[in-house]
């Protein structure tokens, strides 16, 4: 299933599993060619970037399911 992610101002997006609410975390795809990662519940906290091999590495874990202890 490759859903389209909702898109928020500014070039972020979001999980379309988020919904409306205020808790999702964002990501952007930067000029350098990495990708920015933010909370749209912490407006001022500075986004964290990864490099794509650093995000590709990450969501093959959570794919697997290696994070869903620290959601239950």
């Amino acid at each position: 299933m490759n859903s389209k992610p909702t898109q928020l101002p500014g070039g972020w997006v979001k999980s379309s599993e988020s919904g409306n609410g205020p808790e999702c975390v964002k990501l952007k795809a930067l000029a350098n060619g990495e990708i920015a990662l933010g909370s749209t519940r912490l407006h001022d906290a500075e986004p964290i970037p990864y490099t794509k091999a650093e995000l590709r590495a990450f969501l093959a874990g959570v794919k697997n399911g290696e994070f869903d202890y620290l959601a239950e």
